[in-house]
């Protein structure tokens, strides 16, 4: 079960491009931000694809997690997708190399993870406020080598889950924590047998408000039916409809530099 922390949200309009039916920045009634982290990168070039046809800059968290081409999203296989985003002025964050989630805090400042990949998966570990840190880093470090671009100093929890220790973790080494806003949850990774992509969709742009980040993944093994294909353009489009514009977390009001 994901735990979700609401970030708080600020009016901020952006410009957005008209060549490709975005609304006009006079109109601009709101602005969502685009998240995505990495995943079995099923969706990668779809979601790289549809971004570019609007025209619509987001932010990306990034994890070394395995793909479906069996090999790793931070592999140098991937460097020419990253490399791209990168130039084109998306926004990128950490997601922990190895999508190190959190267990437990301890009551002297350490912290219980499990990785999910790496040396380590599976594994129940203890770690320093340090440790974290460079787990953080090792992606900042992968990242330049394959794009020659630093992250952003940003970074997100895998699952969601948001320790007192772990919050204490990313700040002392410079990287801001992003959530997502309820609202924005795609629901990728639930059970499409439950949850249909229109019930999804609908759910969103109904919801969605000014400020809003949403967060979907660049592709999930667990789910059947893909959100993505079906679910990402109708919903740029719709939320276009609406006047609402996109913008990367570093124009975010809690974020901006």
């Amino acid at each position: 079960m994901l735990e979700w922390v609401l970030v708080s949200s600020t009016l901020l309009n952006a410009s957005s491009v008209t060549a490709a039916g975005n609304v006009d920045p006079k109109v601009c009634k709101a602005t969502v931000y685009l998240t995505f982290d990495t995943g079995s990168q099923s969706q990668a070039q779809l979601v790289a694809n549809t971004l570019r046809q609007h025209h619509i800059k987001a932010s990306f968290f990034l994890a070394n997690e395995k793909t479906i081409n069996g090999d790793y999203s931070l592999d140098p296989n991937w460097a020419t997708y990253w490399k791209s985003l990168a130039n084109e002025g998306h926004a990128f964050g950490t997601h922990t190399f190895d999508h190190v989630y959190a267990v437990k805090d301890l009551a002297d400042g350490r912290i219980v993870v499990k990785p999910q990949f790496g040396a380590q998966a599976g594994k129940e570990l203890i770690w320093t406020p340090q440790q974290y840190c460079e787990e953080l880093r090792r992606v900042d470090e992968r990242f330049l080598q394959l794009t020659g671009h630093k992250l952003d100093p940003l970074w997100r929890a895998p699952g969601g889950k948001l320790t007192p220790n772990l919050l204490k973790a990313g700040e002392s080494c410079g990287y801001r924590h992003v959530a997502w806003a309820p609202a924005g949850f795609s629901g990728d990774e639930l059970s499409s047998e439950k949850f249909s992509n229109p019930v999804l969709l609908k759910r969103v742009l109904d919801h969605l408000r000014d400020g809003d980040i949403f967060m979907a993944h660049l592709g999930i093994w667990s789910r059947k039916q893909a959100w993505m294909p079906e679910n990402l353009e109708p919903l740029i489009t719709g939320l276009e409809q609406k006047g609402y514009c996109f913008a990367t977390l570093r124009e975010h009001p809690a974020y901006r530099k």
